[in-house]
């Protein structure tokens, strides 16, 4: 036998209200009075009333989700503790603000294919440049949206971090410490030509890479310098290093433009019984939980992975809020090299 839904027109029967009070009850309290709104939750509660979230949709046009454009598979992406943290601080301004979060993963190798089907209010977009057809999407559905690791620009709020300053400083720790064979792993870019072609944070750390080789009157091509693009997983870190390790120009320094990544030389490492840092330094970006407890601690950049999640999440909302007519919020955010275990002086010849 077929239940029956309870309506609005049961709780206002039961409570003795109009309609219009049920409906205030659950979309604009302010016009009720305090027992008023209290009697007709409580008799909402008792018979087990809830609002057709499709119906509410369409009435206010709102979802009070906000929505995560990711840029890999979401099993890949939840195998990456930055991700871990970044829905944290997400999850902060979410449960202060009353939002749910709605993750959008490529959709059948598509983000653009994932927009529509995503029934939120906005879109926190994850690692894509600007002029990405995703966000040309967004632009033209008029869909609020903010930036995070992708390029600043005057009309889109985004945040990013200082990812020159703190790959600079990273490259410089090594080449004071003697290294001068050193391998970039570097997040797969796709983009044919090389570094200077690339594009938002992984053309941002190879610039600041680039600054510290100058500095020493060096650079990418100079003898024993070596980049490497790969999929910015932790297996794809440990294919990389065993295939370094097992060719005729061994590196003496590996820089991952991820920790993720310099996880996974550590495990190749491990693997091949290579002394880390006595036969290679290996340093990662990013500083999660897994770097500081590592064998050996991870030499890598900190940057503040959960404040970044937080604002982006905050200027969402304000942009939903507000439209498009204010300012947007752009914000740089700064970053930290912390010196560990996992780097050592230059090693010496047998």
């Amino acid at each position: 036998m077929k239940s029956h839904r309870v309506t609005m027109q049961d709780v206002a029967n039961r409570a003795n209200v109009s309609k219009t009070a049920v409906s205030l009850a659950f979309n604009d309290t302010s016009r009720l009075s305090e027992n008023t709104l209290r009697h007709i939750l409580d008799v909402a509660a008792e018979l087990g009333y809830s609002q057709d979230p499709a119906a509410r949709m369409l009435r206010t046009r709102r979802t009070n989700s906000l929505g995560l454009l990711l840029p890999q598979r979401l099993d890949v992406v939840l195998e990456n503790p930055y991700y871990t943290q970044f829905l944290q601080g997400i999850g902060q301004t979410c449960h202060r603000e009353g939002y749910t979060l709605l993750l959008a993963p490529p959709l059948r190798g598509s983000m653009l294919k994932s927009i529509p089907y995503a029934a939120v209010d906005g879109f926190i977009v994850s690692g894509l440049e600007y002029d990405r057809g995703e966000v040309s999407a967004l632009r033209q559905r008029g869909i609020p949206f903010v930036l995070v690791d992708s390029e600043e620009h005057d009309d889109v709020p985004s945040v990013e971090i200082e990812d020159d300053d703190g790959m600079r400083s990273l490259v410089e720790h090594l080449l004071a410490l003697g290294h001068r064979r050193i391998t970039f792993l570097a997040f797969e870019t796709g983009v044919e030509g090389g570094p200077e072609h690339w594009r938002g944070p992984v053309f941002r750390r190879m610039r600041g890479a680039m600054a510290a080789l100058e500095q020493r009157g060096l650079s990418l091509e100079s003898p024993g310098m070596r980049v490497v693009e790969v999929e910015c997983t932790r297996p794809a870190g440990e294919a990389a290093f065993t295939e370094l390790w097992r060719s005729n120009e061994r590196p003496t320094a590996v820089v991952c433009f991820s920790d993720i990544l310099a996880l996974g030389v550590l495990d190749a490492a491990r693997e091949l019984l290579v002394s880390v840092p006595g036969d290679v330094s290996v340093t990662g970006f990013d500083d999660l939980a897994e770097a500081r407890n590592a064998t050996p601690s991870l030499t890598t950049v900190h940057q503040p992975i959960e404040t970044k999640g937080r604002l982006a999440a905050e200027y969402l909302v304000e942009a939903i809020s507000a439209g498009s007519s204010d300012r947007p919020h752009r914000q740089r955010l700064h970053t930290a090299l912390l010196l560990r275990d996992s780097t050592g002086p230059l090693p010496v010849a047998p």
